[in-house]
């Protein structure tokens, strides 16, 4: 069975993210603590096929990403809260993109209704790291809906994918978040409990997982025929 969250829209929420990520093959992910970022740092700290490693600098927890992701070939997820805390991702995004790695990075951030509106410490993340990224999305606030909750999962997906393919480098994932951040009961997703199964993951389950190893994001240079004239 699944391993979801249903206390509130934000847990279920965050969960089904993390175990679509998880049957697409995610085993790392390097979380920078923070308050918004809070349902995304439940749900990879809790799901015990995942290795949630907390780092508290994001421009250090990035490139260490970064180097577990050069190492395994998987993509690694990063996980930050909203404002100027994705910046610090910056570098290691744009050599993950010159490196041709896989990095899948989520930033949390404030709905749209508490944007533009004198709030402190808020910065535009839309498109944050510019057209280094193969692909940017930003998602959905969280909804207690089977109709949203399959969007998601679907997405993912595509995110995922990505990471990997037609060229390994960065995805980066506009996350919003709306009140309670904690994972605390409202009975908001109740009605879902028993619509949501292992066939709701059934279109990624029968995947095995996409890996890009080490000696494959260089496929020239690893070639001992172009290894010859250098």
């Amino acid at each position: 069975m699944p391993l979801l969250d249903f206390r509130n829209t934000n847990s279920l929420w965050a969960s089904v993210l993390v175990e679509t990520l998880v049957r697409l093959g995610l085993q790392t992910a390097v979380v920078s603590p923070g308050s918004r970022s809070t349902p995304l740092t439940m749900a990879l700290a809790s799901h015990p096929k995942v290795d949630a490693v907390p780092i508290l600098d994001e421009r250090s927890a990035a490139f260490f990403g970064l180097g577990v992701a050069k190492r395994t070939g998987l993509p690694v997820v990063l996980v930050c809260t909203s404002g100027t805390a994705g910046a610090n991702y910056y570098p290691a995004v744009i050599e993950a993109k010159e490196s041709r790695v896989p990095l899948l990075v989520l930033t949390a951030d404030r709905p749209p209704e508490l944007r533009d509106c004198a709030s402190g410490q808020t910065i535009d993340q839309q498109k944050l790291f510019g057209n280094f990224p193969n692909w940017y999305a930003e998602l959905a606030t969280p909804l207690p809906d089977l109709e949203m909750l399959r969007y998601l999962r679907q997405t993912l997906l595509q995110a995922w994918t990505r990471t990997l393919v037609p060229t390994a480098g960065p995805v980066h994932l506009n996350c919003p978040f709306r009140d309670p951040l904690a994972p605390l009961t409202d009975g908001s997703v109740a009605h879902l409990e028993e619509a949501i199964d292992n066939s709701f993951f059934a279109s990624i389950a029968s995947k095995p997982p996409v890996s890009l190893r080490a000696e494959n994001l260089h496929p020239v240079l690893n070639s001992p025929t172009n290894l010859e004239g250098l």
